[in-house]
């Protein structure tokens, strides 16, 4: 039983006059909706609508971007949950980029952490109200009436049909204490439940950004300057205009926002091929810029020499000199990790049609509105008159969340009157993207002659992603040194330190963000101390680690170390911890807490030829509630996955400016032929659900270092593995 904020009828339910008579049902969130905090709700302002026709139909408009995160089949699973709904009369429908579905910036883990409830109340409310109008209708008490698939079913064993009910649901009045289920009668929440999408996936009907086509469309691609933030200083079109297809070439400037194009010269022509082949054939001069003097490995050189001098103080407890002082044995390491690239499947990709002061866009973004935002800012419109349709997604990992290659779309359209494809190749996806941050870590500890940690120092230099929204940023935002900070360890004399680190590049969030080089070096300098203690990796860890309680972060979250040891001794067990492998085999470990969420992994691992093999991950993830187990796991496969990727590939690198990397060729990712067995548990909770896409990334790489130690002796403090030739 739960009290709801008061709220109009009409803020809750609309009758829309349907072709095939039914309602609209919505719920306001009030931690997005601005209209609901305002206490505003003479407009019709909904985060998320269930629609209910007349014929038993349900469609529920997901505001969340598909991109192989299972986010429309989870969040549609818990409406149709609490409504009692049949899973095979539901259908979704995408919002477009609009403030009245709240906000729907697909990042951060946050769809299920910041939608569940909301959607438990939107199908509370709709059951409940169905329930009442088939007691009214028949004349008798509702305690007589219960929902079950689809169905109000009276206690004599009559049923009316959810879509019969429609016309009185639609005068009833919003309940305002509303009854939930109670999870033990779950059918979808927490059940493995198939993808609604997976028809489409399947038989190739889904329509990603790069399918889609309009009558008239141009296909475009764009010349950029190889050095970041360089610009056009002419370019003669003669060659290009030769190749049959090409239409016409023009120049597009850069934008000086967070998410604006770099500019360049756009190819427009009839096809891919001839764009691609265009833009092969133009002759440019570049004015470079400030950044043609850009070195990566003279940049990680002067990072690395700041994080062996005192930096900005993040946070620090006790006295860690006096701990290192009266030590009987410091232990002290340098982790280096470079640049990486989102890459996904999907190359960025827009069609865009302005038409006057009006424009419509179909792309495959994670946050519509601020492309929304973006679009409308540019051609000086109202935002009224712009429409972001959002296809499915050929994967993301962040890089689809920033609207740049949208706008590019939009400024090209605009110019020609045209409806227009912008695409990428892959070479401008892995040159001209938003990179994940290069960084140089130091960290020192003390241990007592029992091996216990007396004293811990963590200083890290790496480029702000904020420097990309507040140029000449050059330390990071407290949220990206939290993962530093925010380490639950009990130890009482503890330091975390910030070096100064300009950004040279455009840096963006990439899964798992900063978690990535923090989990790393915090992981396998935790497995170098629990060696220098001549302790077992684990239960050092768990010493590390202390009493079981639940503490306050910098940023206000609460994290319970029950839970934190409760994944890593599951973990361990279901690997076999401690027992014996085959000759020639180890085991690694790495355990962390990132978007609420506590994950550990074991790795087993062996060395062919030289070379690391991995053979087992085994994951544990406490994720709180589990909404939908078969897409909790399918992450945790994902993430061992593209974990793998970057310990063994990944790594952008600049030279005089320019990217050196261009395409999956040295940019590698792990093929299927690397693949281990990935073996997921879920723990079964009743928390409230918390992030799944990115926490199970940053253990693997971590894990598997460890590992390698134990194997070899040999331990290894900077990525990917393959500048030692490992793999």
């Amino acid at each position: 039983m739960s009290k709801i904020q008061n709220i109009s009828r009409r803020a809750f339910i609309k009758n829309m006059g349907l072709a095939s008579g039914g309602l609209i049902l919505a719920c306001n969130y009030t931690l997005f909706s601005q209209d609901i905090t305002s206490g505003n709700l003479t407009e019709f302002n909904p985060n998320l609508f269930v629609q209910l026709n007349s014929d038993g139909s349900l469609i529920i408009i997901a505001s969340r971007s598909e991109m192989g995160n299972g986010v429309r089949t989870s969040l549609t699973s818990v409406v149709a949950d609490e409504m009692e709904a049949d899973w095979n009369r539901v259908s979704v429908k995408q919002a477009t980029g609009d403030s009245k579905y709240g906000d729907q910036n697909t990042d951060g883990s946050r769809s299920i952490i910041g939608f569940y409830d909301t959607m438990r109340t939107m199908g509370a409310m709709a059951r409940m109200m169905l329930i009442t109008a088939a007691a009214k209708k028949w004349q008798v008490p509702e305690s007589e009436c219960k929902a079950q698939s689809h169905f109000v079913i009276h206690s004599t064993g009559k049923k009316l049909g959810y879509g019969e009910l429609v016309d009185i649901v639609a005068t009833l009045p919003v309940p305002t204490t509303i009854n939930y289920k109670n999870p033990k009668d779950f059918k979808y929440i927490g059940k493995t439940l198939k993808s609604i999408d997976v028809k489409d996936f399947a038989n190739g009907s889904a329509i990603y950004g790069i399918d889609k086509r309009l009558p008239n469309m141009k296909v475009v691609a764009i010349a950029r300057c190889p050095v970041t933030f360089g610009t056009v200083k002419s370019f003669d079109k003669t060659a290009a205009m030769k190749i049959h297809g090409v239409i016409d070439v023009i120049e597009i400037p850069r934008i000086e926002k967070p998410f604006g194009p770099l500019g360049g010269v756009a190819v427009i022509a009839s096809n891919t091929w001839a764009a691609f082949k265009g833009k092969e054939a133009l002759e440019i001069q570049w004015n470079y810029g400030k950044n043609e003097g850009y070195d990566s490995e003279k940049y990680m050189a002067e990072l690395t020499e700041r994080v062996h001098k005192s930096g900005k103080v993040e946070k620090e407890i006790g006295d860690v000199n006096k701990a290192f002082n009266e030590a009987a044995k410091v232990v002290e390491s340098t982790f280096q990790l470079p640049h990486l690239a989102h890459a996904p499947m999907e190359v960025p990709n827009a069609v865009a049609w302005v038409q006057g002061d009006t424009c419509e866009v179909w792309a495959p973004t994670q946050d519509p509105q601020t492309a929304r935002e973006e679009v409308f800012t540019y051609l000086g419109t109202t935002i009224d008159k712009v429409t972001i349709n959002v296809t499915f997604l050929g994967g993301g990992f962040g890089r689809k969340s920033k609207p740049d290659y949208i706008v590019e779309a939009v400024m090209v359209s605009k110019a020609i009157n045209a409806p227009v494809q912008v695409v990428w190749s892959r070479e401008d996806d892995i040159k001209h993207g938003y990179y994940h941050t290069v960084s140089s870590q130091y960290m020192k500890a003390s241990l007592d002659a029992q091996g216990n940690v007396t004293g811990w120092l963590h200083r890290s230099a790496f480029p702000s992603i904020m420097s990309t929204f507040k140029p000449g940023t050059d330390y990071p935002a407290g949220w990206e040194a939290s993962s530093a900070a925010d380490v639950p360890f009990a130890i009482k004399n503890f330091k975390v330190e910030s070096g100064q680190a300009p950004a040279m590049v455009r840096i963006g969030w990439l899964r798992s963000v900063i978690n990535i080089l923090h989990g790393f070096s915090i992981n396998v300098f935790a497995d170098e101390l629990a060696h220098a203690a001549n302790q077992d990796p684990l239960e050092f860890r768990l010493k590390l680690i202390g009493d079981d309680r639940i503490e306050d972060t910098k940023d206000s979250i609460k994290y319970n170390t029950a839970r934190l040891k409760n994944v890593l001794k599951m973990a361990a067990k279901n690997a076999n911890w401690g027992k014996p492998l085959p000759k020639g085999h180890a085991h690694g470990i790495a355990v962390h807490y990132s978007f609420y969420s506590y994950v550990a992994s074991v790795v087993e691992v062996s060395m062919v030829d030289g070379k690391v093999k991995v053979h087992n991950v085994h994951t544990v993830i406490d994720c709180g509630t589990a909404v939908n187990r078969d897409t909790i796991k399918s992450q945790m496969e994902g993430a061992a996955v593209f974990g793998m990727s970057i310990a063994y590939y990944g790594k952008i690198t600049a030279k005089d400016g320019a990217i050196e990397q261009n395409s999956y060729s040295d940019y590698r990712m792990i093929r299927m032929n690397e693949i281990p067995k990935v073996h997921v548990e879920i723990i079964e909770s009743s928390e409230k659900p918390t992030g799944v896409g990115e926490p199970g990334v940053p253990v693997i790489a971590p894990a598997i270092i460890n590992a390698i130690f134990k194997l070899t002796g040999k331990r290894y403090y900077n990525l990917p593995l393959s500048d030692y030739d490992l793999v």
